[in-house]
């Protein structure tokens, strides 16, 4: 449900310049020079003469400065086979992360298709459990008002998420509404939190790959296991993690880490916005979204990873230092990346070689925490402690937890055959004993049908796939063999009754329906 501007919706942005409200004032990207220009359409309508132009498989309008150039494209009957086994997974998810996350781990580092990466990315953050265990709690935070303070900043920072997108080309168009509604839920959600001018290319990222309600799980998933800390007032998690990184940089590349400390350029000048926005305006689109299908599966290791390797490749030998010679110039050479270290081929098999654990950021964080309080006393943000991927947090998630299996979706009347009996059952065959008992009666004038089978063996043979009938009363002549058939037949009886309750129960079940958002 997207809302109309209005009160709560958004209104026309204020002109560029001061940025008031927001906790850290990040640099601006490269397309914020010409996001005005864009940003004037007024209307979805009048957006659509963008259309006309050609978009790329991401959605970026070719030539603009979001958009790439070529791209290594994989076989159709590769991605063909990749569709299938990731909706294996996802069809079969809670198996799957308790048996063979390290399966699932090597699939994200291929890459998830594209046409399953939202619903993936939901799988993985955990979001799609924090969506079913809060029904309608989206739909209640979006239809309250909102605190002002916090709407007029988040209106203020709407064109400046991918202007050069398809969604958010558009002022006051579906993709900032969605945008706005999301950021504002999460200002109603953590109102001690509030907004951060970050969480901005976060959800717009969201937002690109699923609708805004599971949009704002994953963003909550993100803020308070992946990156907890982050986006609070004081930035102290970010501050900490930027400590953390320089020391894993003295074994990863020396060079690099001396320049840096001659210099004496604090980590916050060149990692905040690589790390609280997750490289999403830093890379080229395709190994932004590598680098998250990765982020989600393995945790906050592969932020460190992605920024010890541009570190690495871009101050990590004496010939790259020589145009580095003060401040400025290293600066610089941070924020203008030689686009060899960020294609995507290149910077994926660099990260998934690099050799830093979740043991090591940890151990390295207890050293820096107690440093930190040594000298600057005890930390002010009291966020929980940070979870490493999808399995840390799926075992973390309190229960009763649903499964996110999905059910099946045909409900069998109680005497219905099982789905893999074929046809009704056959009676057992009679014994001989029976068969001469029978031959006896017949003789005598007694019967004039052949007996009914006992109700035990008749279960049995069934698979236990019906109830029982009611037993027809017994011919006299089958009197010796009435109390050896008494005991199996209650046995029988009772546990007809368990099997019927078991339907029930599947019955109940497969009310669930699992949904696919491609």
């Amino acid at each position: 449900m997207a809302k109309s501007r209005g009160e709560n919706g958004p209104r026309a942005p204020a002109a560029e310049g001061s940025l008031s409200g927001t906790r850290e004032s990040l640099a601006p990207g490269p397309d914020a020079a010409a996001a005005d220009e864009l940003s004037s359409l007024g209307s979805d309508s009048e957006a659509n003469g963008f259309a006309e132009r050609r978009i790329d498989k991401f959605g970026f309008i070719v030539g603009s400065q979001g958009a790439e150039g070529a791209l290594e494209e994989v076989p159709l009957e590769v991605l063909r086979q990749r569709e299938s086994k990731w909706l294996d997974m996802l069809n079969n998810w809670d198996k799957w992360m308790a048996k063979k996350h390290k399966k699932i781990r090597l699939r994200c580092q291929k890459g998830i298709p594209p046409s399953l990466r939202g619903r993936a990315w939901q799988y993985l953050s955990g979001g799609k459990v924090k969506l079913q265990q809060n029904p309608g709690k989206f739909d209640e935070l979006d239809m309250s008002p909102g605190d002002p303070k916090w709407l007029d900043v988040i209106e203020r920072d709407l064109h400046r998420q991918f202007p050069f997108h398809e969604m958010f080309v558009s002022r006051g168009g579906h993709g900032q509404q969605d945008l706005f509604r999301v950021l504002k839920a999460y200002t109603l959600y953590r109102p001690e939190e509030g907004y951060c001018q970050a969480q901005a290319p976060i959800a717009a990222v969201l937002l690109m790959h699923m609708p805004a309600e599971q949009a704002f799980w994953c963003l909550v998933q993100i803020c308070e296991k992946y990156l907890p800390g982050y986006y609070s007032e004081k930035l102290e998690a970010i501050q900490l993690d930027g400590e953390i990184l320089f020391s894993l940089l003295q074994k990863v590349s020396p060079v690099a880490h001396k320049h840096l400390s001659r210099q004496k350029i604090d980590p916050l000048l060149y990692m905040t916005e690589w790390f609280m926005c997750a490289f999403a305006r830093t890379l080229p689109w395709s190994s932004v979204l590598r680098v998250w299908d990765m982020f989600f599966c393995e945790g906050v290791k592969i932020i460190f990873r992605v920024g010890l390797v541009l570190l690495k490749h871009a101050l990590g030998s004496p010939e790259k230092l020589k145009a580095c010679q003060g401040q400025y110039e290293t600066i610089e050479q941070l924020r203008s990346l030689s686009p060899k270290i960020m294609q995507e081929a290149f910077l994926v098999q660099e990260v998934v070689e690099l050799p830093v654990t979740e043991r090591q950021i940890e151990r390295e964080h207890l050293i820096q925490l107690r440093r930190w309080q040594e000298t600057r006393g005890e930390l002010q943000c009291c966020s929980p402690p940070r979870l490493h991927g999808a399995k840390a947090i799926l075992e973390a998630e309190p229960g009763p937890r649903p499964t996110l299996q999905p059910s099946p979706s045909i409900r069998l009347p109680p005497d219905a055959p099982l789905p893999g009996s074929k046809g009704k059952p056959k009676p057992p065959k009679q014994s001989q004993k029976e068969k001469e008992q029978w031959k006896q009666a017949k003789a005598s004038g007694q019967l004039d049908k052949p007996p009914v089978p006992s109700q035990a063996k008749v279960a049995a043979a069934a698979g236990d796939a019906c109830p029982p009938q009611d037993v027809p009363p017994k011919d006299p002549a089958h009197q010796d063999s009435a109390p050896q058939d008494s005991a199996p037949q209650d046995s029988a009886h009772h546990h007809s009754q368990d099997s019927a309750h078991h339907h029930s129960q599947e019955s109940l079940t497969s009310q669930e329906s699992e949904d696919t958002y491609l």
